[in-house]
């Protein structure tokens, strides 16, 4: 987050295994080339953060896979229900 690495996950501390997920979902969807599967958070979440650590408009969040690249997102305004 900004520049700064708040959490560091490993796939084998997943609670299913990537096997599991891909013929899972490929049950339910076309998983193309690229397909990106998000799974929610590794340990650290930043409300765990003393004092708590939210995301907020402007911030860059970047996510990581060795050997692989990196996702690089901007995040903007929270939408409301009703958007």
């Amino acid at each position: 987050l900004n520049c700064r690495t708040t959490q560091n996950g490993n796939v084998r501390n997943m609670v299913f295994s990537m096997n599991y997920l891909v013929s899972y979902l490929s049950r339910q969807m076309t998983l193309l080339p690229g397909t990106l599967i998000l799974t929610g958070s590794p340990a650290g979440t930043g409300s765990q953060c003393t004092p708590p650590v939210f995301l907020k408009p402007n911030d860059r969040m970047e996510v990581e896979i060795a050997g692989i690249g990196v996702l690089e997102n901007p995040v903007t305004a929270e939408m409301s229900r009703a958007e």
